[in-house]
């Protein structure tokens, strides 16, 4: 089922571990539903730009054709090595960054930075130019993303050309008004094959299978690269505010957050029987509540990657942070200063 907070501009709060996560806010139920352009698939959406913290969160373009994976240790698109040629734009007084201070991300997670207002295109460059990123020689760019719940113009990510290496230290500068300091921790990446019925977890080398049930036909999951935002031990999902009717409403427990329009991977009772064997659920992915949920939501933590595959309709980069599912060629496009450069 997808759960999604009532639509709600979004303003970034930093994303986290799932500490207070009772999430008795407006949430909706399970479907897979779309950012903008996304297919037939209904959802509300959640306010707010995922931030990385502790606690629980793109132009639509066609997906990339092949699956990243570990950044190598070569060249971040930041300011020129000799620094900003260009005056310090006043929108990054108030600019928001969606990662928390010393926090361990997972090797997923992009920089995304978003403004109170939209930033005119004629002035993106010289953003750009002030937002600098620094993590020891990776290969990385900014490109501008349509948010779901934002004004075009709000938006802007940083992510390597293929993901993070693990263990790398990043430090992030947007102007002379903040800075921020993480970390990649580990590598963790599930993908879902809703045909097989089957979730394969790779966490740093160890191998684990898990039967799930994904959408049922017409409800189908999200194909395509999704990013955890956050998880919540229990979530209030409600079909009537996804245009399902009265086909649902209750908590479901041990949900991990991978779209904003509402995806999670939570416990469901469905699929205790229908695991591995049929997709049956609104467009989440369902996995069994006899200790497998939880055993996935413990293991997993903010910016691990959760690879949907053989699904239907690719999930939108401003969907949650499915900038994955953008070409290294059509990232670089989204860049005013239109290149990659080593940090």
């Amino acid at each position: 089922m997808n759960a999604q907070r009532s639509t709600v501009r979004r303003r970034n709060g930093l994303i986290g571990s799932g500490a207070a996560t009772l999430v008795a806010l407006a949430l909706a139920g399970c479907s897979a539903g779309g950012g903008a352009g996304g297919g037939s698939n209904a959802a509300a959406g959640l306010g707010g730009a995922p931030q990385a913290g502790a606690g629980s969160s793109a132009s639509s373009a066609p997906a990339a054709s092949a699956s990243p994976s570990a950044a190598p240790s070569t060249p971040s698109a930041s300011p020129s090595p000799t620094g900003p040629t260009v005056p310090e734009p006043a929108v990054l007084a108030d600019a928001q960054i969606n990662v928390g201070e010393g926090q361990t991300v997972g090797v997923g997670m992009p920089v995304s930075v978003t403004f109170a207002h939209p930033v005119p295109t004629s002035q993106r460059a010289a953003v750009e130019q002030w937002l600098t990123v620094q993590a020891g020689g990776v290969t990385g760019a900014w490109s501008w993303i349509k948010d779901r719940n934002l004004l075009d113009g709000e938006r802007v990510d940083f992510r390597p050309q293929s993901y993070w290496k693990p263990g790398t230290e990043v430090t992030v500068h947007l102007g002379s008004q903040t800075v921020r300091h993480f970390t990649v921790g580990r590598s963790l990446i599930a993908t879902v094959d809703v045909r097989t019925h089957q979730m394969t977890v790779v966490n740093a080398g160890r191998t684990t299978r898990i039967p799930i049930t994904a959408g049922q036909p017409g409800l189908d999951t999200w194909n395509g690269v999704m990013v955890v935002l956050d998880k919540a031990q229990k979530v209030l999902m409600d079909s009537r505010t996804v245009g399902l009717g009265d086909a649902y409403l209750g908590y479901y427990y041990w949900a991990v957050h991978i779209t904003t329009s509402g995806t999670y991977v939570h416990q469901n009772p469905r699929a205790d029987t229908y695991g591995g064997k049929e997709n049956v659920t609104h467009g989440c992915v369902g996995l069994a509540d006899d200790g497998t949920a939880k055993s996935f939501y413990n293991e997993v933590i903010p910016g691990d990657v959760v690879k949907v595959i053989h699904s239907k309709d690719t999930v939108a980069a401003g969907n949650g942070y499915g900038d994955w599912n953008l070409s290294w060629t059509q990232w670089l496009a989204g860049s005013a200063l239109k290149g990659a450069t080593g940090a």
